[in-house]
Order: C-alpha cells, then structure tokens, then sequence
C-alpha cells in the first residue's frame, strides 16, 4: 500500500549538547499538529490513568508551530514531543540542529485524510483536483485560452465546472503554520495544477515558479483561514451551508452528524478508501521525540510503548475508532523496532 517507512531506522551520533543535567519537570510536555492532537490527547489520558505517570501536557500550536517550539533547544523548557501532520522539513532538522538538538526519534503513526467537508443540510460536492486548484489558487490558466496565468476570476463553484453549484467559492481553512494546509497544498491544489500539461512541465524548467503557481492559495476572501481549531471549522460549517472546510478524516468521523466529506476524484473520504490508498488527499502523521530528553523526563519510553501498542495503533486499536487509519502490518512493526531502540534521525532522505 505504502512505501516502507525505511528512514526512521537509521542511528545517529549521540551529542553531548543540551544533556539535561536534572530534570524539574516530572510531566511529558507535547505541542505540534491539531491533526494529530485528538489521536495524542486519547493515548495521553489512557496513559495517565493506567501508569504511575502524571498524564502528558499537550498544546495544539499546529504542525509548524510545533516544531518551532520543539527544535528551539534541550531542556526542561522546552518540549519532549512534537506532533506533525506532515513529515519534518529539512530546514527545521537543521535548525533543530544548529540549537542541540541532534537526536530525533522519528515515530509514524498512521495515515489521514485531508477532507472537503460542508453541512449535511446542504447537497454532497463531488470535487476533482481540477477544480480545487481552479478555485482556490491564486493564478489560474486564463478562461479565454492559452498558456497564461491570470489572477483568480471565478467567484462561484458553478463557473469552475458547470456541474457544481451556483454559490460562492467559500472555503475555511488552516493557516500557513498547519502541516493540514502544507498537504492541501501539496496534494489537492498542486495534484489538481499537474492536471494542466504546461503547468506540470514547468516544474523542470523553473521549481520555483511551479511551486509559487501550483501551491499557492487565492487571497481575496474565497480561502479564509480559520485558525488552527478545526472543531471551530466545523461549527462555522454548522452555521453556514453554503460554505466547504478544510480539516482531518478523524474530525469528519467524529462529527458526522453534522457534516459530509466531498467526493475527490470519484471517491468518498472514507477509513477504508483512504487505508488502501484510493482517495487521494492523504498523507501520513508523525511525532518527534527529543532523545536526550528520554530517562530525564518521567514516563516517555512508557508513553511511547502505549502509542505503538497494537491496543492503541493496531487496526483494531482505539485510535482507529477515533478515526485515525493504522500503517500496515510491516510498517508498524518496523517502526515500533525503531522505537524501542530509540534509533534517531540521520537525515531526512526520502523515505
């Protein structure tokens, strides 16, 4: 289903930068990514109740928020884990780098679907890439013709494609700092600009120019970012019919009531469509953990052993029921070794 997660596995040098000399915090200290946030925050109160651990302190800040925070030193101040909606970035390796932090345990934790969702009082879209990128990115191939780029025209869903309906474009959504918006953007608005041959062509001539069209979010009031809160994304939902938002396949499981996934692509963002890999807005979720900290902080291999416990990630664990969609077989076992051994990251080679 998935390419094995093969870089995880790799051991770095220890350093002797940063080593905690005393720990005076006698609790987990966790930040990073809403996506991952509901997943962390179930396994952090089962490990409260069930261990002699103080249950873990987390803090939704987003994906990049968190990294921010957690690459910024070793120490009691700063924070253990990190949780990612996205894979780190090779910039934030090496600035985790460059302030002592050299030894990163990297843990995937499962898949996600990013969704399109709007109220259940209002019809189910039935989306393409095509028309996400139409209606959402800044430049767009010219309606008149031609391989040129104009600013964004279309104010309604139906001049995007006919078949949709005639309400304006209204989408909310994450902001930049949410690893939610880094795979939006990556997966449906540029999957949908390599649907145009000339703009995919452009990303051997000039990456950067590709990127800056093909990942690149209209900024006239049809995207409107709503903060890092997708609970709050889907009360507006809630309140507005004519509006779609932007958030997690857990978020869409747990509200079900309220709200409905668009079809992309022909396919409905579903556990198993998404498990198999036929829908395709999804990406993996991550944590980071601080190695050096490990030993200093009470309870992170105990909380790490309750995370990767087939109870908790397996595919009839709790955080399955919670929407989150488990690696295969392989790949569980194969992180889970790397865990217990602690292997840290070396580099961030594709994996």
């Amino acid at each position: 289903m998935r390419t094995t997660l093969t870089g995880i596995v790799a051991a770095a040098a220890i350093s002797t930068v940063g080593v905690l000399e005393a720990a005076n915090r006698d609790y987990i200290s966790i930040v990073g990514s809403s996506t991952v946030y509901p997943f962390a925050t179930v396994v952090a109160e089962r490990f409260g109740k069930l261990t002699e651990f103080k249950t873990p302190k987390i803090e939704s800040t987003g994906s990049g928020g968190g990294m921010k925070l957690f690459c910024k030193g070793v120490g009691v101040e700063h924070p253990d884990v990190t949780n990612a909606s996205r894979r780190m970035k090779t910039s934030e390796f090496e600035q985790c780098r460059n302030n002592g932090v050299t030894d990163i345990v990297e843990v995937p934790i499962g898949y996600d679907g990013i969704v399109l969702a709007n109220s259940k009082r209002a019809p189910r879209f039935e989306l393409t890439r095509r028309d996400i990128f139409l209606a959402l990115a800044k430049q767009v191939p010219n309606p008149a013709g031609g391989e040129k780029l104009v600013a964004n025209p279309y104010k309604l869903w139906s001049e995007v494609n006919s078949a949709l309906p005639a309400t304006k474009i209204e989408v909310l959504g994450p902001p930049p700092t949410s690893g939610t918006r880094d795979a939006f953007n990556e997966l449906a608005i540029e999957g949908g600009c390599n649907t145009f041959a000339w703009l995919k062509a452009m990303k051997k001539k000039d990456s950067k120019a590709y990127k800056s069209v093909c990942r690149s979010v209209r900024e006239d009031g049809a995207y409107v970012e709503a903060g890092e809160n997708d609970n709050l994304i889907v009360q507006k939902l809630s309140a507005n019919s004519n509006a779609l938002g932007v958030f997690g396949f857990g978020f869409l499981d747990q509200n079900a009531d309220l709200v409905q996934g668009s079809t992309v692509d022909g396919s409905a963002p579903t556990f198993d469509a998404i498990a198999d890999g036929e829908y395709v807005i999804s990406r993996p979720l991550y944590f980071y953990v601080k190695k050096a900290h490990v030993g200093k902080i009470p309870g992170i291999e105990e909380y790490l052993k309750e995370f990767t416990s087939e109870g908790a990630w397996g595919e009839e664990g709790y955080l399955a029921d919670k929407g989150m969609i488990p690696l295969a077989d392989d790949e569980r076992r194969t992180v889970k070794n790397a865990v217990i051994q602690l292997n840290a990251l070396t580099s961030l080679a594709q994996h």
